[in-house]
């Protein structure tokens, strides 16, 4: 089954804060591993604790993207969030959010 991927309008802020080759990592990526089994728990996507950002994470480096699967009728996968890890804080848009 394939999954469209849909960016949030936060998201979509959060990676203009990025460089030009990070946007293209993350959207490279997320093309390549949440089109297909997106809830797949794998070395860099996993399930998070229970947080109000979105229940999923995908570790690309030291960038993060945070997404939530709808899956029935229309299989999708909502990118919620995209930020940078500095050690154990993250921010996105220049910002930090607690998780």
């Amino acid at each position: 089954m394939r999954y469209r991927i849909e960016y949030s309008p936060e998201a979509i802020d959060h990676l203009r804060t990025l460089t030009t080759r990070q946007r293209a990592i993350v959207v490279d990526v997320v093309e390549q591993q949440l089109v297909h089994q997106p809830t797949i728990e794998t070395t860099n996507r996993k399930p998070m604790r229970p947080n109000p950002l979105a229940p999923w994470e995908l570790r690309i480096g030291a960038l993060r993207v945070y997404y939530d699967v709808v899956t029935g009728v229309k299989s999708l996968v909502l990118i919620r969030a995209v930020g940078i890890k500095q050690r154990h804080r993250v921010f996105f848009g220049g910002k930090e959010i607690a998780l």
